[in-house]
């Protein structure tokens, strides 16, 4: 994407700042600031944002913050007394108020290769990933088992991920007393590689795991686990839902930061996917642009892309849900479209039943897509956003006690998901239908205040506040909301979350009403 104000360029697939097409050098956490402002310029972005998109929540202080700033206004000549293009908020955030035009960088769609070609692409450039027995420190007695056994039961499980190609036991357990990353990279051609180890103290079972890029051996996750050694069958259950949820977030978290490296008209189908992916998730209307424009051209390259359907599908949702579309009804249908596409080419892939499922949402059928959602959760039951999905679905329904099961369970298994906002305002939404206002406006302000909230959440936050009785919180949001579009109705509102319950709907829509929408 490229955003042009006033005489610069900040090009984020090239990460360049440029002025009249001379590039001016930026410290690469001086330059990931700038894009954050500019790509959230229609709101204030808080500190603690700041530091968890920049700094990826390590602990760092205000000057630091303060420091980059000044860096951008340097390179923009700008300062902090004219603010012309980075607005303080004084105790609270920023916001960047320069007049900004986004547009696509221009990208050749090269032909389809044959398909031999085809399939040896496709072997190369999918995400591929060797889980090595993990190493015992120590003596574990009854519990030596555990450092084959964990091993095994996450290659069965990262196998249900369609995206990623998984080596077999047989070839990485043969790396038992060697597990050197560089061997491992060039015996069995991987791309990552999963290794841990197995400690027992007393009574205290110590797991670690940790995901390796075998291109550079850069750690990219680790997490450590701890319990009772007597509940070695709960221990086991819970390392293998949270590595298997680290690895769906990091590993195309770190295919993009791949594709990011590479110029656009060297992307492969798998890298220009994973860049769709991180566009697509920051739910803009010019992100979900480019995610369009680059799921298209992986289609193009790869024809039996499965899962770039499935991401269609949910670019084609966004369009019709956010109302980016012009004709938002030709979306809803796209989106159907793409996700029958995929579960075409693949029936067991869960991004495409969950894009079938949310595709249903947007003609308020709310029991067509529960079907569709059961099956995603039955293909990868660690598919937080299908537990997300399914939660609002149950919501709406009036069913609130099973939306919040789900909607914490989505948030247990991807506590940083991208849509954790989401999740937060599900959470809100079984409040309301339960007719419990201050538990409602407490889930509700924490999605207004999360990173990638959009419109819809604020209004979340309005009506959950003012059920509350809180209006000046209520005030506060509706402003937002107005900020974001101020067209925003209640109608709106209803379409977006077509609530079954008559009683519950009409609570929600005075609560709505008091604060003019």
């Amino acid at each position: 994407m490229i955003y042009s104000f006033d005489h610069f360029e900040l090009d984020t697939d090239k990460v360049e700042l440029r002025a009249a097409g001379a590039e001016i050098p930026l410290e690469p956490q001086v330059f990931a600031l700038l894009r954050l402002l500019i790509e959230n310029r229609d709101r204030m972005v808080g500190k603690d944002e700041v530091i968890e998109k920049v700094w990826e929540r390590r602990f760092i202080s205000d000057s630091a913050i303060a420091s980059r700033i000044k860096s951008i206004r340097q390179a923009l000549g700008d300062d902090g007394r004219s603010q012309r293009f980075i607005r303080t908020i004084r105790g609270s955030g920023f916001r960047f108020v320069g007049e900004v035009v986004a547009s696509a960088p221009v990208i050749a769609v090269t032909a389809a290769p044959q398909p031999d070609a085809q399939a040896e692409a496709a072997v190369t450039s999918r995400p591929t990933i060797a889980v090595l027995p993990f190493r015992l420190v120590g003596v574990a007695g009854p519990h030596a088992v555990i450092a084959d056994a964990l091993p095994h039961e996450l290659i069965t499980q990262l196998s249900r991920l369609r995206w990623l190609f998984v080596i077999a036991r047989g070839s990485s357990f043969r790396f038992r007393d060697s597990p050197d990353i560089s061997e491992v990279r060039a015996a069995l051609n991987v791309r990552y590689c999963l290794t841990g180890t197995v400690e027992v103290l007393g009574d205290v079972i110590a797991v670690s795991v940790e995901l390796s890029d075998t291109q550079d051996n850069g750690v990219i996750w680790a997490e450590r686990f701890e319990g009772d050694a007597g509940r070695v069958h709960e221990i086991r259950e819970t390392i293998v839902h949270a590595t298997i949820n680290g690895l769906e977030l990091q590993i195309p978290l770190n295919e993009a930061r791949r594709a990011r490296i590479k110029s656009p008209e060297n992307l492969d189908a798998w890298s220009g996917y994973h860049l769709a992916l991180q566009h697509m998730y920051r739910f803009t209307k010019a992100d979900n642009a480019v995610a369009t424009a680059l799921l298209q051209r992986a289609i193009a390259q790869e024809p039996g892309f499965a899962r770039a359907y499935a991401g269609l599908s949910f670019t084609h949702f966004q369009d019709a849900f956010l109302r980016y579309a012009t004709d938002v009804h030709e979306a809803a249908r796209m989106a159907h479209h793409y996700a029958e596409k995929c579960l075409e080419l693949d029936p067991l892939e869960p991004f495409g039943n969950l894009t079938m499922g949310r595709s249903f949402l947007l003609s308020g059928d709310l029991e067509g897509s529960l079907p569709w959602f059961d099956r995603a959760i039955a293909l990868n039951p660690n598919y937080a956003q299908v537990r997300y999905s399914r939660g609002w679905t149950e919501a709406l329904l009036g069913r609130g006690v099973d939306g919040q099961t789900n909607a914490d369970a989505a948030m247990a298994l991807s506590p940083l998901d991208p849509l954790r906002y989401a999740m937060l305002g599900v959470r809100s939404f079984s409040h309301m239908v339960r007719d419990e206002p201050e538990k409602a406006a407490l889930w509700g302000d924490q999605a207004a205040r999360s990173p990638g909230a959009h419109v819809m959440i604020d209004m979340i936050a309005v009506a959950a506040h003012s059920l509350n009785s809180n209006e000046a919180s209520a005030r506060f949001w509706a402003e937002s909301a107005r900020a974001k579009a101020p067209e925003t109705s209640t109608a709106e509102f209803f379409r977006a979350f077509p609530f079954r319950d008559e009683q519950t709907r009409r609570r929600i829509a005075q609560a709505l009403e008091r604060h003019g929408f």
